[in-house]
């Protein structure tokens, strides 16, 4: 396999962190050109020193000088500001980019990317769910592949392998339950943020955990599985799968299924993403059936878990709505972790910006621009 030339960005959250490693294990396969940060200076820092990358971006301008300084002795090219991390995927040195940074920020580098004609490693569901038609009709044009990172839109890929042909029916995405998986509403009344940060079997950042605590993850994940393989919202469900051995899963036109099976580590479909569409061998745990003698499953509680709703929902209006969902609960995930917002007013506050911000049904890219602003304005209006 001719080795492929990565740029990471956000290297240094959980799935950037981790995609180092599978950098460094697998050498003779992956090189890393660029690693980039938003504010993380110290640990971008330490990144650099160890892997040496040609060229380091951090985000926030204040701290340009601070890497820059830490970095001179060493020849690692520098760069400030997060315009540099939208233009620095363009570098012909790059071969593949993951997108790893959190939320509406990952849409103008993915643009970018995609324009540059670089094949996308894709962590950051927020730009399909945003700019699903947009995203779809540029990679079209520009010929470049869109590979999925998120455990779920992976294995949906992995079974799809060799099936171009065949109609999908439908796939299910599932989902563990999250931290509260069968809390009834007086339960989820007052949990903490200490509580909902505590996953039972991934360990991500901050912001995904919320959101799989409150099941407006999924609801993203079929908001970006509508885009990824060209479906509607008759063709996507969700199912609770408490183990999360079974990733995901394809019906056929004929009614067989595909599963795609495997004990929870990120890194897998990370280096799935990289080395495409060959595997590489890896000493990661083996799933063994004798531990797991029951695969459970069971309906996801909507009801209370309102956000999936909502994502349904949005999937079905489209448009500029799915933007405004995601911009809203980016600002109530926030004040959820700052201790702002109580657990269950976080769907209500999104509810309202959707219903209340003007509905476009086909958004130009300011369009979203604009929705993404307004909608994050009127959720912190609400909140206050």
């Amino acid at each position: 396999m001719t080795k492929k030339r990565i740029a990471i960005l956000g290297s240094t959250g959980s799935i950037g962190t981790q995609a180092l490693e599978v950098i460094e294990k697998n050498q003779s396969h992956f090189e890393l050109e660029v690693i980039t940060a938003q504010s993380n200076a110290d640990l971008l820092i330490k990144q650099a020193i160890k892997h040496k990358p040609n060229t380091v971006v951090i985000g926030d301008d204040k701290q340009y000088l601070k890497v820059s300084d830490a970095l001179e002795k060493f020849d690692i090219k520098v760069f400030g500001g997060s315009k540099s991390i939208s233009q620095v995927v363009e570098m012909e040195t790059v071969d593949i980019v993951l997108i790893a940074v959190v939320g509406f920020a990952g849409l103008e580098p993915t643009i970018n990317a995609i324009k540059a004609k670089k094949h996308i490693a894709l962590a950051n569901k927020e730009t399909l769910v945003v700019a699903g038609d947009l995203i779809s009709k540029l990679s079209k044009e520009n010929k470049t592949n869109i590979i999925p990172v998120d455990s779920e839109h992976s294995a949906i890929f992995q079974c799809l392998a060799g099936e171009g042909i065949n109609p999908i029916e439908k796939i299910y995405l599932t989902a563990s339950g999250g931290p509260f998986r069968g809390k009834d509403f007086n339960f989820l009344k007052t949990v903490t943020k200490t509580q909902a940060l505590k996953h039972p079997n991934w360990k991500m950042g901050a912001k995904i955990t919320i959101d799989s605590a409150s099941m407006m993850n999924k609801g993203l994940e079929v908001i970006e599985a509508k885009w990824l393989f060209d479906l509607d919202n008759k063709q996507i469900d969700v199912i609770v799968h408490p183990q999360s051995i079974i990733h995901s899963i394809v019906q056929f036109c004929d009614g067989s299924m595909k599963a795609q099976m495997g004990l929870p580590d990120m890194k897998l479909p990370i280096q799935y993403a990289f080395s495409f569409p060959q595997r590489i061998k890896t000493d990661f745990p083996r799933f063994n059936f004798l531990n797991y003698p029951e695969l459970t499953f069971e309906a996801p509680d909507m009801k209370n878990f309102r956000n999936l709703a909502l994502a349904f929902e949005a999937v079905r209006y489209g448009g500029n709505i799915p933007c405004i969902l995601n911009a809203a609960n980016e600002i109530v995930v926030d004040a959820f972790l700052n201790n702002k917002i109580e657990f269950l007013k976080m769907p209500d506050v999104i509810e309202k910006c959707m219903q209340t911000i003007k509905f476009i049904n086909d958004p130009s890219y300011e369009d979203l621009i604009n929705s993404n602003n307004e909608s994050r304005k009127l959720a912190l209006s609400y909140i206050k």
